[in-house]
């Protein structure tokens, strides 16, 4: 890696979005269609028409109503500010051409290695998961290293390789805490297509559902305590009344693309979304 700046051990805040120190990147950096998601299309690399001259959002208060949806449940996890603060020490894409195609290069691989950061800052919290401990904290070193690196560092970076390896141990991380939790045996749904299944008051205790599709199904009052749900598919998945209390690796965004009541028992360190 060609930057020799140090790394710092990224804090909670640092893995969150922070808007005001971001050019809104989310808003010009990537492509979206028009769809249940997205009232237009806009191609990457050209501003929303709803961003404003300050980089803020011109509907944020009504995304949802105004038909951007889809950017209500889009998580950066911190990647924005740290690609415009740190990466790019302020500059804004819009100071030239090669600026922007740097910045809008750096901004979707820096928001990879900032999600596997927040996993892996979670996994490292699950006490049952100690064994693979020493593996995760050398996964989050090399990580925060590379959020480090220059906008060409970033843009020669293989994050399939990254994510690859990151996903064995926080696989493994997940693994050790559903056996602490739940002993015996518990169900593996991993990667299954249960779009629009109905699941109501069913028992996934434990269970594996990472990557599963959830998309639309009827989970009001399943019971998901100590579910590994990383990377689930969400979107319109219906949890009135479902516990997910200590589900493993559940997003603000997954709850945020679902829909629940104030009876869904949630995760400790997620808010209620709005619209529930």
């Amino acid at each position: 890696m060609s930057d020799q700046r140090q790394p710092l051990p990224l804090a909670d805040h640092d893995l969150r979005a922070d808007c005001a120190n971001c050019f809104g990147l989310c808003c010009v950096a990537l492509p979206f269609a028009a769809s249940a998601d997205f009232a237009a299309d806009k191609p990457a690399g050209r501003p929303c028409g709803n961003l404003r001259e300050d980089f803020g959002c011109g509907v944020h208060d009504r995304l949802r109503d105004s038909g951007y949806r889809g950017c209500v449940v889009f998580d950066c996890f911190g990647a924005g500010q740290r690609v415009s603060q740190v990466t790019f020490a302020g500059r804004d894409w819009r100071g030239g051409p090669d600026v922007a195609r740097e910045m809008f290069g750096a901004f979707p691989v820096m928001r990879q290695l900032h999600e596997l950061l927040w996993y892996v800052s979670h996994a490292l919290a699950l006490p049952a998961a100690r064994p693979v401990h020493p593996a995760l904290r050398r996964i989050r070193d090399d990580l925060e290293r590379r959020t480090l690196g220059t906008p060409a560092d970033l843009a020669a970076l293989d994050v399939g390789a990254v994510r690859a390896g990151a996903n064995e141990a926080l696989s493994r991380a997940g693994d050790l805490a559903r056996a602490a939790a739940v002993p015996g045996r518990r169900p593996n749904r991993r990667g299954a297509d249960l779009v629009g299944a109905r699941l109501t008051r069913a028992d996934l205790r434990g269970a594996n559902l990472r990557g599963a599709l959830l998309v639309a199904a009827d989970l009001r009052h399943a019971d998901l305590r100590h579910a590994d749900l990383t990377g689930a598919d969400l979107r319109d998945t219906r949890l009135d009344g479902a516990d997910l209390t200590d589900a493993l690796f559940v997003t603000a965004s997954q709850l945020t693309a679902a829909r629940g009541d104030a009876a869904t028992r949630l995760p400790s360190g997620l808010d209620r979304p709005a619209h529930w």
